[in-house]
């Protein structure tokens, strides 16, 4: 039986909005991702209780959460390499599997250290999956309906995060974080299983033989292109100030004047549900207007929502927290798919790279903002931030004003 190959198969055949495969592939990665975002940050609600479990101070216990988003980056990097060895539903297959089995797994250890491990090694399979999506809906899905299909997996990644979380917290208050951890985990090997029965195989994509020299330089014009260069930009941008946000800002609620109490500082991670609706409203713009104007418009009201933040009424800190959220999910859903359309044959690099830089990111500038947390410098915390947005603004506009 002849097989069909890339070049046989004409570009009229994508997956088009409407038809059954675009739908398989639509709720099948908005599925992937929830899979994905609950496993990686299902921890974090359950820190508390970890520093007690384990007998640890909380800044201990939030290596499981860094562990899991470092080990997301290194594998990235790793992927970049050899994703393109496999078949894409393989690969996603490989991640979402192994990373339920070490989730599940988790909920019977009782060394701590062992458990960082697992996690970090969790974050490596998870990043499987994140290395070649962007690639495979780029791949499968006509160029015209594209930006609705990557916004449903930002939004399912968005889900998720969200989802993950206020599971874990509850199931935690209610039977331990091991309970918490377990169900994240059967949750997720569900999703496998659908995954592996539903979602559709690449009909655009063969695998090729790792060719070192080919790869770096394939690499190499990555690095070349200022558009795709501007958007690991924005992405390092984003996330860092996304996560600075959500790990500090309650520090500054709970204090004086406003003195809110844990339980309703803790509703802000709500808000991702403004990140869902964003995702949706910019990607299916996307497909209709320029990206580059809806991506400075996204990095602007970012902006405007980092300096309302900071001023002294919580009206209207709830509500630039809200468009900070909302551009956020926006100017991301837009970058990733910049990349994803400019990288033409080095899609999978690309994205992969596009990753690397958005966990690098939430890892260096997440943190490194809470130097200004510590002293009380809510001038400085969102000084920076907005400095950060500005410069993602400007090397957006000036990169890509040709565009």
């Amino acid at each position: 039986m002849a097989t069909t190959t890339y070049t046989e198969i004409r570009e009229s055949e994508k997956a088009i909005r409407g038809s059954s495969r675009y739908k398989k592939i639509k709720w099948g990665i908005f599925l992937v991702g929830v899979s994905v975002f609950a496993q990686l940050y299902n921890y974090q609600p359950l820190l508390s209780e970890i520093t007690s479990y384990f007998h640890i101070t909380p800044a201990e216990s939030s290596y499981l959460v860094s562990a899991s988003t470092f080990g997301m980056a290194v594998g990235l990097l790793l992927f970049a390499f050899i994703a393109d060895r496999f078949h894409r539903k393989d690969v996603m297959l490989f991640a979402l599997i192994t990373s339920s089995v070490l989730t599940l797994a988790s909920v019977w250890l009782n060394n701590f250290a062992v458990l960082i491990n697992i996690n970090f090694i969790k974050g490596m399979c998870i990043s499987g999956v994140s290395a070649v999506t962007l690639a495979y809906l780029a791949e499968e899905i006509d160029h015209k309906n594209i930006g609705l299909a990557i916004s449903f997996y930002l939004a399912g990644n968005t889900f998720g995060g969200m989802f993950g979380r206020i599971v874990a917290a509850l199931i935690s208050g209610w039977f331990g974080w091991q309970t918490a951890v377990l169900s994240i985990g059967i949750i997720a090997l569900i999703i496998s299983i659908i995954v592996y029965f539903y979602f559709p195989a690449s009909n655009f994509f063969q695998p090729e033989k790792l060719n070192l020299h080919d790869k770096l330089l394939q690499m190499k014009s990555i690095f070349k292109n200022k558009k795709i260069l501007a958007m690991y930009v924005v992405a390092i941008c984003l996330m860092g100030s996304f996560v600075s946000v959500y790990n500090f800002l309650g520090f500054k609620l709970e204090a004086a004047p406003y003195n809110l109490p844990h339980y309703i500082i803790a509703m802000i991670f709500l808000m991702y549900a403004f990140g869902i609706f964003s995702n949706m409203i910019s990607g299916a713009l996307s497909d209709r207007f320029s990206p580059r104007k809806i991506l400075l418009t996204a990095l602007i009201l970012l902006i405007l929502g980092t300096i309302m933040m900071y001023l002294n009424s919580l009206f209207l800190i709830l509500i630039g927290l809200v468009i900070f959220t909302m551009a956020f999910f926006s100017g991301h859903t837009i970058a990733s798919r910049v990349v994803t359309t400019l990288a033409k044959d080095a899609k999978t690099s690309a994205t992969a790279l596009y990753w690397f830089f958005y966990y690098l990111g939430s890892s260096i500038i997440g943190s490194s903002t809470g130097v200004f947390v510590n002293q009380n410098n809510w001038i400085g915390f969102f000084g920076c931030l907005t400095i950060l947005g500005i410069f993602a603004l400007l090397t957006t506009y000036f990169t890509t004003k040709r565009a």
